[in-house]
């Protein structure tokens, strides 16, 4: 299986902080991608870099073996990896339809635009259902949905997903996982930071453990739900 994105050393720093330490990981065409650690292991600061928007001090970052540390957001975008940020930053004062038409400004193809809003109404129907309310009005959940839905429009390779199940109640949880799961098998790469570590790394095909910006744990979903480590920093006795 070819790797669609490759991290090589990667470093990010805020002033003389370093969120990012050296970070080499890789994710392959295909699958879910898991990375899980405390609050502060540079999770978040991962995936600003590959999107662009906090420029890393040093390393590569290759999408489909294309070079893409540095470049601007919106061209990062085009390219074909596309980020739904933490707290989802929906267009309140927007409908669901022009939240979801915003995902594709950076499409021409009028008609496959189309296609893929069908599709995401199917994966979403609650959004088909409210297109034309105002997306500050939607619950919670809805507004996951709707940054998901989003970002799909804008046709991504790879999709980075921060916290989509933070905030929302355990019914939707369940929901958000099974959606990542059907994004996955439609053929979009999936490369998640999740807290809900259980639920994140049972749908992973591989999960990341980073530490203080390092990579301190690499395996399967599968691997990593048993491993020790892991069980008792993350996952807890109980296992929630």
């Amino acid at each position: 299986m070819a790797a669609l994105l490759e991290v090589k050393g990667l470093e990010v720093r805020y002033g003389g902080i370093e969120a990012v330490r050296g970070l080499d990981f890789s994710v392959d065409e295909g699958t879910i991608v898991t990375m899980i650690g405390a609050n502060g292991a540079g999770k978040s600061s991962t995936l600003l870099a590959l999107s662009g928007i906090v420029k890393p001090r040093s390393g590569s970052i290759s999408l489909g073996g294309r070079e893409i540390a540095g470049l601007r957001p919106d061209r990062i975008v085009g390219l074909g990896l596309v980020q739904v940020p933490e707290g989802r930053a929906i267009l309140s004062p927007l409908s669901v339809a022009e939240n979801l038409e915003l995902g594709a400004w950076t499409r021409k193809d009028k008609a496959a635009v189309a296609a893929d809003l069908e599709r995401v109404y199917a994966l979403f129907p609650r959004l088909a259902e409210r297109s034309k309310q105002v997306a500050g009005s939607l619950s919670g959940g809805e507004q996951q949905m709707l940054a998901i839905g989003r970002a799909m429009l804008a046709a991504p390779r790879i999709l980075l997903l921060d916290e989509p199940s933070m905030g929302l109640a355990p019914l939707l949880v369940a929901s958000i996982f099974t959606t990542i799961k059907e994004i996955a098998k439609s053929g979009t790469t999936v490369l998640l930071v999740e807290q809900n570590a259980r639920q994140a790394l049972k749908i992973a095909d591989k999960g990341l453990v980073l530490s203080h910006g390092k990579l301190i744990l690499a395996g399967s979903g599968a691997e990593l739900l048993e491993n020790k480590v892991v069980l008792e920093a993350f996952l807890g006795k109980e296992g929630g």
